[in-house]
């Protein structure tokens, strides 16, 4: 079973291309679970035709956890791809990282961490160790930067990286970097910069997703790229970014960059 999990900063991009990874490899017959680590519960809403599904922190709080079957919080959505959300707790109480760790143990007593590939999409703050669980603990033994080439991007994927190269000798299993995941926001020279980024930190540029309003349409139908228009630009790209994680074998303890060398580094590609 492969299991990865894709990090980055809020916004960038993550459960986009969580979701079209997942459409992507269940296509190829392949059974896959994707979990959705972020209280806003949108990690699968395009998998599942814009519905919001219940989440485990809801089924927790009206049931309790013992009283929590498969079906209550494992749901079918494009594909056959199993669709989990974690959620959190009502806004302003509570840490939300715990919802990851209850989803966790709550999972693997139902014996459902189970298929050929687990997707974990999750929030990009490491800070909390809640949202660091999937690496801390073993679950996530293939970690993605998701990154634009904006600055607050890659700060917020280097500040990741500090966290693998800090949990990789001390989690349960193995916590390795298997690459990083370009989502292009239409920047000049921005695969370029995301490249040598890659290659800075010990790593290597997985993919480069160039911007396409296809994405933007398929979302407003409530569908990933892969289902609303299998036969564009933008659904190859996506089947070539799962086909490249899938056969990875590449795993770096990454070197993340002083402040002052990821700021050169971003200069070298900003153009007067």
């Amino acid at each position: 079973m492969k299991q990865i999990a894709l990090y980055g900063k809020g916004g960038i991009g993550k459960s986009t291309t969580s979701a079209n990874i997942s459409a992507a490899l269940s296509d190829t017959g392949l059974a896959v679970l994707q979990i959705g680590c972020d209280p806003k519960r949108d990690s699968t809403r395009m998998l599942m035709h814009g519905r919001l599904i219940p989440t485990v922190m809801d089924q927790v709080r009206e049931r309790g956890d013992r009283e929590i079957a498969t079906e209550d919080i494992v749901f079918s959505g494009y594909g056959g791809v199993r669709c989990v959300e974690a959620g959190g707790p009502e806004p302003g109480v509570g840490c939300a990282g715990r919802g990851i760790i209850a989803t966790f143990q709550i999972l693997e007593r139902l014996g459902a961490l189970s298929g050929d590939v687990i997707v974990y999409d999750v929030l990009g703050d490491v800070v909390c160790g809640g949202f660091a669980m999937p690496m801390r603990e073993g679950y996530a033994q293939e970690v993605y930067l998701v990154t634009s080439g904006e600055l607050m991007s890659l700060y917020a994927a280097n500040n990741i990286c500090k966290a693998i190269k800090r949990l990789s000798g001390r989690s349960r299993g193995i916590c390795r970097l298997g690459g990083v995941i370009g989502n292009g926001k239409g920047l000049d020279q921005e695969e370029e910069l995301v490249s040598r980024f890659a290659e800075r930190i010990g790593s290597s540029l997985i993919f480069f997703v160039p911007r396409s309003t296809v994405v933007q349409k398929a979302e407003l139908h409530k569908k990933t790229v892969i289902e609303y228009a299998p036969s564009s630009a933008q659904a190859s790209v996506y089947r070539k970014l799962a086909e490249n994680i899938l056969a990875n074998k590449r795993m770096d303890i990454p070197e993340p960059l002083e402040v002052e060398e990821l700021e050169e580094l971003a200069y070298e590609f900003i153009k007067d």
